[in-house]
């Protein structure tokens, strides 16, 4: 949930960032620029004052103008647009109506047309040429800003200068960077508050979902840690530890009925039987009625025994340790190999030494109950292989057989308590040595789980652990 929650988080924070950066960013930039121009505005205003001087109204040209102009202002202003040009790099002049240079900055004339020609022909009309057009960092453009030079109301002359916008662009550009460092600094200080935020938020969760699995696997008197994360979620909490409690005292009752009623029953069945076999003695050798009525009695005596055994599989605890599975394993072929020989089936293991934390006694009965099963249901002739095995944090005993196996919908039911295939209905048994197997597994984190196996045959997978359980 996590990984789902914090993308999310981000990106909203992301566009938050951006939305205040980049109109930061504009604004920025058009303050340095207006800032230039303000200042060429200063500068062609104070040369279009010097140009006053220079010139009357009814001059269009340096020889009209011959007697009216002072050789010495004239000098000046163009002394001055040297200098301007020397010191801050930009070119400067002003050029009479009939686009005739009263004065200019060194090497440079009216242009016939582009951006120059275009403020020029605006500062005409007795204006300022409009603001230029945004510049960006990676633009080489120029700034160009025009005044018109009025004397008497009229224009006689316009002021034009043509900026570099190199250190403009750079200023820009500098305060995009402290922005972006400001953005970046923002959205680590965003990430690390989200991080913060989802754990106090998804910590209670995950403690659920732990919880709820250790309750799945068997280990009920798991509970959650009502501490920390929102209200909601710590009722959530306790609500579920109630759930729990609820839910493991039903499931004490129900355990305790089975356990006392088998064991009650176990008592006025012995005498039963005990009574038919003193019948059986006053009838004639052979009878079948007697002799189908001592199986029955049988066969319930050992539901009654494999109940029994199930209630108390489910309700004791796991006494886990290192034990070697492979030794486990061979011993437990060992034990069956006569039963196995005896039916005319094949019993051979494959068993390495490999350690893994289990429960000696469960795991031997768990594996008493999956190779029993095998010899149960496999022909003469045919085998039945155990195999032990370590892959990285797991060891597995695989029971094979030479049987003949079940259906896809028959494997979804195995180990159900009391089903048994409609096709096995003969064969000796309850119903319930698989269901004991995987309750005595799971009492200790293991599994049991089942499967095909080729050309015919059941095949069973019991994993243990290889690490220590988490207390």
């Amino acid at each position: 949930m996590r990984t789902r929650l914090l993308p999310l988080l981000i990106v909203l924070m992301t566009a938050v960032l951006l939305a205040l950066g980049i109109p930061l960013a504009v604004s920025l930039a058009g303050a340095q620029q207006q800032r230039v121009v303000v200042d060429r505005i200063d500068d062609t205003a104070r040369f279009a004052a010097l140009a006053q001087f220079v010139t009357d109204s009814r001059a269009t040209s340096p020889a009209e103008a011959g007697d009216l102009v002072t050789g010495e202002r004239l000098d000046t202003l163009q002394s001055e647009l040297d200098s301007y040009f020397e010191v801050y790099g930009i070119r400067a002049g002003v050029f009479y109506r009939t686009h005739v240079p009263m004065a200019h900055a060194p090497g440079w004339f009216l242009p016939e047309k582009g951006e120059v020609r275009d403020a020029f022909d605006e500062a005409l009309l007795s204006r300022r040429s409009h603001d230029p057009e945004q510049v960006w960092p990676w633009q080489r453009r120029r700034l160009v800003v025009a005044s018109p030079v009025i004397r008497d109301g009229d224009v006689v002359a316009v002021v034009v200068t043509d900026s570099p916008t190199g250190q403009m662009r750079s200023r820009i550009l500098h305060g995009w960077l402290v922005i972006g460092a400001g953005e970046i600094g923002a959205m680590l200080l965003a990430v690390g508050a989200a991080l913060r935020l989802t754990g106090w938020v998804l910590r209670p969760v995950r403690v659920l979902d732990a919880t709820t699995h250790d309750i799945a696997t068997g280990r009920l008197k798991s509970r959650v840690a009502v501490a920390g994360g929102p209200p909601e979620l710590r009722r959530l909490a306790r609500s579920f530890n109630e759930m729990a409690d609820n839910v493991e005292t039903v499931l004490e009752q129900q355990r305790a009925f089975v356990a006392d009623a088998s064991h009650q029953l176990r008592n006025p069945l012995s005498a039963l039987l005990l009574r038919i076999e003193l019948l059986a003695l006053e009838l004639p050798e052979g009878n079948e009625e007697i002799a189908s009525v001592q199986a029955e009695g049988k066969r319930l005596a050992q539901v009654l025994d494999d109940l029994l055994g199930l209630a108390l599989a489910e309700h004791t605890e796991a006494d886990l340790r290192i034990t070697d599975i492979g030794a486990l394993a061979a011993e437990r072929v060992a034990a069956w190999s006569p039963t196995a020989a005896a039916k005319g089936v094949r019993l051979v293991g494959t068993c390495p030494p490999t350690t893994a934390w289990a429960d000696p006694v469960a795991l031997s009965s768990a594996l008493d109950a999956v190779i029993d099963n095998a010899v149960k249901f496999t022909p003469e002739g045919e085998s039945v292989e155990v195999t032990v095995a370590s892959d990285g944090g797991t060891t597995t005993v695989v029971v094979t057989d030479g049987g003949p196996g079940l259906t896809d919908e028959e494997l979804a039911r195995i180990g159900d308590r009391f089903w048994r295939s409609g096709r096995h209905q003969n064969v000796k048994g309850s119903g319930l040595g698989l269901s004991i197997s995987r309750a005595l597994l799971a009492a200790g984190g293991g599994s049991i789980s089942y499967g095909h196996h080729e050309p015919h045959g059941l095949r069973v997978t019991v994993t243990v652990p290889r690490s220590a359980p988490v207390v």
